[in-house]
């Protein structure tokens, strides 16, 4: 588990701390760090066509030693505009309308040299990118990036730069920094990688701090420990924020000021509590209202067209959840239809000249799925939830235990007989463009897997099946003449059920299938599988960090730690009195709100935090 940053405190109390730093500056109304006056930006893909717009005019301030929060969907224009403040748009198609300005320190940055942009990068403006293990250079160590922003923003030199680096590690919470200021990046763990990205942006301590979608790949206990790192490092160093994101409750406690962008257009705006407590734009009521809430289970989750349809109606009404709850749970009549009892799986590296180490990735997991019910399987990353959805599909050897499918011990088969159960156990990747071939258009993908297993009597017959597949995850038919990169996540997710559902399968292993996604296709693709749940009776293994998207999915949770499966029972159960320490404190670290009202907007806490921390399982 990564370690928190020292003096860690709840952000709450932090931003408190700000506040009260702040507080003069308010009343006051100082002039704004940075102002956007205008921006509008379009790309091209030739010098023929007109560019497309993506942002559209947009205005906003940031203060000195606040936090405005840029929130929207994936498309929505946060990432662009965040990006054309430090000039790293793509020159050859990036179109910046000449009335846009962006004011900093009574310079606008648009009309700055690249020599002085360059300059101004790092030093008074930096960023945190989204993907740490993509921003890293995978050949040099740790130590020697954030040396080398010292060395060329300050004029450190190599003997200064490393002490230096060494103190701001320290000061990110990074464990050991002696030992890891020479590590590479694919040595450290997520949470760590991040902490390094946020070294390297403080190092030359910005004035302006851009954080873009810092904490959407991290489990929700990293996530925690992330914010708080963040928000302590602003009161500490008196910097201004501006933090992107498509999830409304992650920004709830860190952000003073709120701007909802959708399609390049500023939809809403104001002070954060204000917007959460009255939402004014049926777009922001739509964000809060489509995440799966940890009290409630509606028949089905709303989406953000029901809002916007329900806003351009004659008499707009916000539409509201179901009354009506969906009943989940596990009757004494509901039969099983897989049995798992003490499945392990080891991995093994080299120990010295002839040794090996061994490392229990899954170790003595046992547990029961019901036919046409859903065992949600949560734990933070590195818990073994992935590898334990791999072996039950043999996709990894297991090294020991039983899996027993109607009675057949699915381990002990040949390679030929467990080819006829392939067909009934399937699984669904989290990221579907790499589980999809780039080469193959949506129908070969569909075709392929029926060609191989003797579905369809003909050509004609599987081009039928596929299409009808296709309309049943909502995809048109003229989708099976198009290729993976053609659509958006959220439809590259449906065709990789489609492929799923051409073999008819009877269990569905979710491995972590909508964390990458937007809250509203996120719904919509939670509400795709409860429907084809309830069709044919399907039955879940749904893998996944996020506690909420669980809970609204699952009859049966299985919670595991480092490799072990520690408790497990019904979900309504778990989540109202969960028995094991690491449940408890698991389900602590959930974000701070849930924004449709009905959960207190309290604290953010990470495990290491709460008391007990030290009795968790080893």
């Amino acid at each position: 588990m990564t370690a928190t940053a020292p003096e860690s405190r709840n952000v709450n109390t932090v931003k408190a701390a700000c506040t009260a730093h702040s507080t003069h500056d308010i009343h006051a109304a100082p002039a704004p760090l940075l102002s956007v006056e205008r921006l509008s930006i379009g790309f091209r893909s030739s010098r023929r066509q007109p560019p497309m717009p993506a942002v559209k005019g947009i205005s906003f301030d940031i203060a000195e030693n606040t936090t405005v929060a840029l929130v929207g969907e994936s498309g929505s224009g946060k990432s662009v505009s965040a990006l054309s403040i430090l000039g790293l748009l793509p020159p050859e198609n990036a179109v910046i309308d000449a009335t846009s300005r962006i004011i900093y320190n009574g310079h606008n940055l648009l009309e700055l040299s690249p020599g002085a942009q360059r300059r101004l990068r790092g030093k008074d403006i930096s960023m945190i990118f989204q993907e740490p293990m993509s921003s890293l250079n995978p050949v040099f160590t740790i130590g020697s990036q954030i040396g080398e922003v010292l060395r060329l923003h300050l004029g450190m030199s190599h003997r200064q730069a490393r002490a230096r680096s060494l103190e701001l590690l320290a000061e990110v919470g990074i464990p050991e920094p002696r030992q890891k200021i020479d590590a590479y990046p694919f040595q450290l763990s997520g949470g760590q990688q991040q902490r390094v990205m946020i070294a390297m942006a403080i190092a030359c301590q910005p004035r302006l701090l851009i954080a873009d979608e810092p904490t959407t790949a991290l489990d929700v206990t990293i996530q925690k420990q992330i914010l708080e790192l963040l928000a302590e490092l602003q009161a500490r160093h008196r910097m201004a924020m501006l933090f992107i994101t498509h999830d409304l409750a992650v920004v709830h406690d860190i952000a003073d000021q709120l701007i909802v962008m959708r399609h390049g257009e500023i939809r809403e705006r104001g002070r954060t509590r204000q917007v959460f407590s009255a939402p004014q734009d049926s777009y922001t009521r739509a964000l809060l209202a489509c995440r799966p809430s940890l009290h409630h289970r509606p028949l089905r989750l709303p989406v953000i067209e029901d809002f916007l349809r329900q806003a351009d109606s004659p008499s707009p009404q916000t539409p509201q959840n179901d009354s009506q709850e969906r009943q989940r749970g596990i009757t004494s009549g509901d039969s099983v239809i897989l049995d798992v009892r003490h499945l392990s799986k080891s991995f093994y590296s080299r120990h010295g000249l002839f040794g090996q180490r061994e490392f229990k990735a899954v170790d003595n997991v046992a547990f029961q799925l019901r036919r046409g019910k859903t065992l949600g399987i949560v734990g933070e990353s590195g818990s073994g939830k992935t590898t334990l959805g791999l072996t039950l599909m043999r996709l990894y050897p297991a090294t020991g235990g039983n899996v027993l499918f109607e009675g057949r011990d699915l381990l002990a088969m040949s390679a030929a007989e467990f080819q006829h159960y392939k067909r009934r156990i399937q699984i669904i990747f989290q990221n579907p463009y790499a589980s999809l071939n780039p080469r193959f258009t949506v129908g070969q993908i569909l075709d392929e897997p029926m060609l191989i297993h003797g579905i369809g009597e003909s050509a004609a017959h599987r081009q039928q099946l596929a299409a009808e597949l296709l309309a049943r995850v909502g995809l048109p038919a003229n989708a099976a003449e198009r290729y993976p990169h053609e659509f958006s996540g959220g439809q590259r997710q449906r065709i990789a059920i489609a492929r799923c559902l051409t073999l008819k399968p009877d269990i569905l292993i979710c491995d972590e299938s909508v964390s990458a996604l937007d809250v509203s296709v996120q719904a919509q693709v939670l509400n795709l599988l409860q429907d084809l749940q309830d069709e044919f009776g399907l039955s879940y293994i749904f893998i996944s960090h996020d506690l909420a998207v669980v809970r609204h999915m699952a009859d049966e949770i299985l919670v595991m730690h480092q490799g072990q499966a520690i408790e497990c029972a019904a979900a309504d159960t778990l989540y109202r009195q969960p028995q094991h320490a690491y449940t408890q404190r698991l389900l602590s670290a959930i974000p701070g709100s849930q924004t449709d009202g009905d959960s207190d907007l309290g604290s953010l806490h990470t495990i290491a935090d709460l008391p007990g921390a030290d009795n968790l399982p080893a």
